[in-house]
């Protein structure tokens, strides 16, 4: 038999990993009872975790929040998960996470067991971060805007936009897009009515207000990112048609530099933009496969030009005049 402080940990383990559980699972989980269950989840409360209960015969259990946090119980997977994610992702993007981050570290380190203490020190003391110049944005701002994202509540705010002039828009806020980088808010825009993302860094004075709307059809979060940064942007808006399948594509060009369009025939269409033709002939040569220019003329005229430059470059016939 399982001793019961051992027993009620693992309880608490298995109450955490999902929202709700029926009493007959748990107990068989559990190697109990289903009485012996129903004693288990009496101690809990008596040491003031909020366990509630849903009678009858396909009642079940779960773990709501209070004020005492319960033991975090983690296998050796999530351990190593969790120390990655504070060694490398928040400390970067988002202002005053670093400390906290380290804060936990240390808490973390405390109480894992050797085995995994030695493998998270190893990790910790092997990585080293590169500092680059990115913007960040307040912890306080975003989990505002998850607060309204998630209780669909309008959101008033300041925006800089990328030629740097500012104006107050009122939105629907639907999702959060992290691109390792930035921060992106995906939102319909009241005054222009239509969706839009902005960039959280350039969102300042927010407020959320009082009424709820209506949710709207909205488009994928995470795609429309990517097509708005990867295009929107710049001067230059480039359509390709590469000889190559979408999975083949996929881990030379990033989400934030170009959208892919598996057209099922071993071909794809590559949507991606800039402000230098000079800069999207280099990418698309450095793919290594053929590709086909479809849009724009500009583009298309500018490789006809660097084609023949490096034509007399390979030959020896000399620069043109």
């Amino acid at each position: 038999m399982v001793p019961t402080s051992a027993r009620l940990l693992r309880l608490l383990a298995l109450l955490q990993a999902r929202p709700e559980w029926a009493g007959h699972e748990l107990a068989a989980r559990l190697g109990v009872t289903v009485r012996t269950l129903r004693r288990d989840m009496q101690r809990l409360r008596e040491l003031d975790y909020p366990v509630h209960s849903t009678p009858g015969v396909a009642g079940g259990y779960r773990l709501g929040s209070g004020a005492v946090l319960p033991p975090l119980l983690l296998d050796d997977d999530e351990a190593i998960a969790v120390v990655l994610s504070l060694r490398s992702a928040a400390p970067h993007t988002v202002a005053g996470l670093a400390e906290a981050s380290v804060r936990a570290l240390a808490k973390l380190d405390q109480v894992l067991p050797a085995r995994l203490r030695e493998r998270t020190s190893a990790l910790q003391h092997a990585m080293v971060p590169l500092a680059s110049p990115v913007p960040t944005v307040d912890a306080s701002m975003l989990t505002l805007i998850a607060a309204a994202c998630r209780r669909y509540l309008r959101l008033t705010f300041d925006y800089r936009d990328h030629a740097g002039d500012f104006s107050t828009r009122t939105a629907e806020p639907h999702r959060l897009v992290n691109t390792g980088y930035r921060w992106y808010l995906v939102a319909f825009d009241s005054g222009a009515g239509d969706w839009r993302t902005f960039r959280v860094d350039r969102i300042s004075r927010a407020e959320a207000t009082r009424g709820r709307f209506a949710p709207r059809d909205a488009p994928d979060a995470a795609s429309f990112v990517a097509a708005q940064v990867s295009t929107a942007p710049y001067r230059y808006h480039a359509r390709v048609l590469v000889r190559a399948s979408g999975s083949d594509l996929t881990g030379l060009v990033a989400p934030t530099v170009g959208v892919i369009e598996d057209l099922g025939t071993g071909e794809c269409v590559l949507s991606t933009g800039s402000d230098s033709l000079d800069a999207l002939a280099f990418h698309l040569t450095a793919l290594g496969v053929e590709f086909q220019v479809q849009e724009p003329k500009a583009l298309i005229e500018h490789m006809r030009f660097l084609a023949d430059r490096m034509k007399r470059g390979a030959t020896g016939g000399g620069a043109s005049r």
